[in-house]
């Protein structure tokens, strides 16, 4: 007998194996990748629905998107935009906004405006925000967050888009103004971008064509 066949069955045992283990976890990855996307999916959707009401829109938000440049206005160097539509009429949209002068470190918001320039509604995405304090943004810490819903440029004028301390309307946080001074000026700027920019942002070739609006 050939001493080397069990060495060779044992090889080709291992081979079996290897092959076995690395068919298993290429699909173990494959189907968590595929449950990773669709949760983080329904948890942007329920985001978007919070802000532009699931009955209002028609159209796909989370495909329907365009990429914007203009961090002096948006913060960030490209801001995601995310479209709503009623049967190809524009309802809304909700911009990616990045506050770069928080207290802490950047605060990432969700703002959607409607159509008319009126917001929809202002979410706080992420932040670093000093606990107790400047994180009373988050709507699980307190209501501020939502006297932005039905405002705009008009409604109170521009000049009065400030915190109370510095002669405008927004609350600020007893020992955290900065927090909310930061977030007022953001949404302030993000209106006025979408303000000067509605067209190009609900131009529906732009999704397609990599084309960005720019204030």
């Amino acid at each position: 007998m050939d001493k080397r066949l069990p060495v060779f069955i044992a090889a080709a045992i291992l081979g079996i194996f290897a092959i076995a283990g690395t068919s298993l976890v290429a699909f173990t990855h494959t189907a968590t990748k595929a449950r990773i996307a669709a949760n983080e999916r329904e948890t942007l959707l329920r985001s978007l629905y919070a802000l532009v009401p699931s009955e209002s829109v028609d159209n796909d938000m989370v495909l329907d998107t365009l990429q914007v440049k203009d961090p002096e206005q948006l913060g960030a160097p490209v801001t995601t935009v995310y479209r709503g539509r009623m049967q190809g009429d524009p309802v809304a949209t909700v911009l990616t906004t990045m506050v770069t002068d928080g207290y802490s470190g950047p605060i990432k918001l969700l703002v959607a405006v409607r159509y008319d320039g009126t917001l929809g509604g202002v979410r706080v995405i992420s932040h670093k925000e000093t606990p107790g304090l400047g994180d009373k943004v988050e709507e699980a810490r307190s209501d501020w967050i939502y006297s932005f819903t039905g405002k705009s440029l008009g409604n109170p004028s521009i000049e009065k888009w400030r915190v109370k301390r510095d002669g405008g309307v927004f609350d600020q946080f007893t020992g955290a103004t900065v927090t909310p001074r930061s977030i007022v000026t953001a949404v302030k700027k993000t209106l006025i971008y979408v303000q000067a920019n509605k067209d190009a942002l609900y131009d529906k070739q732009a999704s397609s064509d990599g084309v960005t609006a720019k204030g």
